[in-house]
């Protein structure tokens, strides 16, 4: 249930629910609006069936986009599905950010963006939500020209009589909004689709290439006072006592205040605030962290693996197989920040009992017991105000990538706002974001196999540690025995495991352990989550059997996916577009790896070299990717390559170093990203199945890292067991 006592959105029958709320105050003549309120939110528009459209007399036509828009598409994607069953050209449509509501939520409310879920979740949704306004459009026109419904064409935003007379969209909205909503819409075939499968145009680009689109940072009253937030270094650290006498002697500082994670001084602008804030005297309680380093951290995690950690998954007989020399590996992956372009922001404003915020958040709603909510409940608890009587305006984001599910910019900005007067800006620099991210886990693995004759794999094992995101996330309250049969099922975090604990080579006997590790570094969702670990690990080993084995790795794959079609169907898809096997230039050697994430498959094969300095060159990649239907090959094509540069960064660069309870790295010169000079020719093949859609956001970024460092010991015999990449 809901905050507000409501099921989730999700279904179908939910969602007929919904409408039918909306569609109750139609017919009774009393306007949408008027069913504002928990359930619906507000809006004026002539026809508005449901939550998430709304046509006007002028013949405009929006569709509300309730996820977060980062560069992913969403706001193109998502109003494709809208238009297809609405029967409107794509270019009459346009789309606005829905406000944070639980009628845009998914599970429990839920309104976040993440997972590679929004298509996943939205596809029959929105499908719906077109399909529900034709209908009544129609049955507005039949009842106008009075005709049976049936005989009535919709097409291009217009009714058609069978005399050939029409009547625009726009004509009808007033008489639809009558309309009582059908309980049941019939869908189109995939075989009618005229916009859904095509390469639309980006609606979000006008706006972004004319310095229109409102970004976070850009969002709220113009009068909004900046604050600059002084934390503690060291992570779990604490305010002992401040002098703020400097501070506030800076010329446009006002306040300095104590909030619950640190010092903020506001000021009339960035400068003076960030001034004010290098000026301010804080003695820090660094609390238990503060001799905390790399080495420790390594420590713990192998101790973590000899302690036993939970089975994740376990098939055959492990103990009792028995074989050859077995051949083991060990595999170390560093933190890694987000690093989004644009660093962590947050406008506030609590007066009269009410909070509003504008914020480039991915969590916008949610149940408070989960991690304190999304940004409307953090928002109202920090503000003291209830969440009924708190607004969240969503905006474009500079880059999310999990950073912004959570909420921490939020809380400080609401916090700051119900205890000053006006509008408040929290402003975060690039070293406050890289050095308080919540850090992709790092993470340990061991690793051993045994062959049979065939030099088939025929015992696995694989063990690993790493901290907990989900942990962190669960309210405290839960007991652990319901935490352990739950979510944490044997004590096992799934983003921990995910993609090792399915991998889809044919195995035999096979174990899969994952111990969860106490560490007092903030830990969170980062672009594909545990599937970066999983896959480089899981795909090197399989890299290193083939090798034993004396087989072609490509071969040696294909043999083993034989269960898993679609795995194999990319596979073979990437090796023919790169024509695997053929003569590679002098000096270049190439890798290809398979892995399955958020319900699509991707198949990668990278193409290397050295350069002069020693440093690895990626020339060129091939990628195959089948995420079952396709809404917009553009737009997936685009995705499939930014999580190659993503993934191809960490790879190359990313790592947070921990030195003394704190990261080291502080801005793009020591947390280094793959420049334009540096990014390599990118071929994506869409392998498209007859399967659901699948996510696409975040797949692309798995594979690419095994695919380099195969790469790079099919060329130098070197196997790269730690990232970021650094060869002998």
């Amino acid at each position: 249930m809901s905050e507000n006592g409501q099921k989730p959105m999700m279904t179908r029958r939910t969602f007929v629910k919904v409408a039918g709320l909306a569609g109750t105050g139609l017919a009774l003549g009393i306007g949408y609006k008027v069913m504002s309120g928990p359930g619906v939110p507000y809006t004026d528009a002539a026809f508005a069936p449901n939550p998430f459209l709304r046509i006007e007399t002028d013949g405009s036509i929006t569709v509300m986009v309730g996820k977060a828009e980062m560069g992913q598409g969403v706001a193109t994607s998502l109003p494709m599905l809208v238009a297809e069953e609405l029967e409107v050209p794509f270019e009459r449509v346009a789309f606005a950010f829905a406000p944070a509501h639980p009628a845009y939520g998914a599970a429990l409310g839920m309104q976040v963006t993440g997972g590679s879920t929004s298509i996943v979740e939205m596809w029959e949704v929105l499908r719906e939500a077109g399909a529900t306004a034709r209908e009544m459009l129609r049955e507005a026109a039949a009842q106008e020209w009075d005709v049976p419904a049936a005989d009535v064409v919709m097409r291009d935003a217009m009714a058609h009589h069978p005399d050939g007379s029409t009547l625009a969209y726009a004509d009808l909205a007033v008489a639809a909004a009558s309309v009582a909503v059908p309980a049941n819409v019939p869908l189109k075939d995939p075989s009618e689709f005229r916009i859904i499968g095509l390469p639309q145009p980006r609606l979000d680009v006008p706006q972004k290439t004319t310095g229109q689109a409102i970004f976070g940072v850009d969002a709220g009253p113009a009068d909004a006072r900046v604050a600059m937030v002084a934390r503690c270094p060291v992570f779990g650290g604490a305010v002992r006592s401040f002098d703020a006498t400097a501070a506030l002697a800076m010329p446009g500082v006002q306040e300095v205040l104590e909030i619950s994670s640190g010092v903020a001084v506001l000021a009339d602008g960035y400068w003076p605030a960030l001034k004010g804030r290098d000026a301010l005297v804080v003695e820090w309680d660094e609390g238990e962290a503060a001799g905390l380093n790399d080495a420790e951290i390594s420590r713990r995690l192998a101790a973590g693996i000899d302690e036993g950690g939970g089975v994740a998954a376990e098939h055959g007989a492990v103990e009792a197989a028995t074989g050859g020399e077995a051949i083991t590996a060990e595999y170390e992956l560093p933190y890694l920040a987000h690093a989004t372009m644009e660093p962590m922001n947050c406008t506030a404003l609590v007066e009269d009992g009410r909070c509003t915020v504008w914020a480039a958040t991915q969590f916008q709603n949610g149940p408070a017991m989960l991690g304190g909510g999304g940004a409307r409940q953090v928002a109202a608890a920090a503000a003291g105000v209830s969440a009924d009587d708190t607004v969240v305006h969503s905006t474009f984001l500079g880059g999310g990538f999990g950073r912004r599910a959570e909420k921490d910019f939020v809380q400080e900005a609401a916090e700051i706002a119900g205890r000053v007067e006006g509008a408040v800006r929290v402003m975060w620099s690039r070293e406050d974001d890289m050095q308080h991210d919540f850090y992709r886990p790092a993470s340990l693995h061991r690793l051993s196999a045994t062959l049979d004759d065939a030099g088939n794999p025929a015992v696995w094992r694989h063990d690993m540690a790493s901290q907990s995101i989900l942990n962190r996330l669960l309210p405290e309250w839960m007991p652990g025995f319901v935490r352990n049969r739950t979510v944490m099922k044997n004590g096992v975090d799934p983003t921990s495991a995910e993609g090792a604990s399915n991998q889809p080579y044919r195995v035999p006997n096979f174990r899969m352990t994952a111990a969860t590790v106490e560490l007092p570094v903030p830990v969170g969702f980062w672009r594909s989550v545990g599937h970066t670990h999983s896959a480089f690990v899981v795909e090197s080993f399989i890299d290193e059997l083939a090798h034993a084995a004396g087989q072609d790795p490509y071969e040696y794959r294909r043999d083993l996916l034989a269960e898993h079609p679609r795995h194999l169907a990319v596979l073979n898809t990437v090796a023919e577009a790169a024509d695997w096997g053929s003569e590679v230039p002098q000096g270049r050697a190439r890798g290809i790896a398979v892995a399955e994430s958020f319900g699509s498959y991707v198949a990668e094969v990278a193409e290397v070299s050295l350069g002069e300095d020693g440093r690895p060159r990626v020339h060129k990649v091939w990628c195959a990717v089948d995420c079952g239907v396709v809404v917009n090959p553009a737009i997936v094509r685009a995705q499939m390559e930014s999580g190659i540069i993503f993934g191809l960064t960490a790879a190359l660069y990313g790592k947070i170093t921990i030195e003394d309870g704190r990261a080291v790295q502080s801005n793009f010169h020591d947390y280094e990203m793959v420049r334009m000079s540096e990014a390599p020719e990118m071929h994506v093949v869409l392998a498209p199945s007859g399967d659901g859609p699948g996510g696409v956001g975040e797949p692309g970024v798995p594979p690419i890292a095994p695919a380099v460092t195969n790469a790079l010991f099919a060329l130098t015999g070197q196997r790269v067991r730690t990232l970021p990449i650094a060869l002998g």
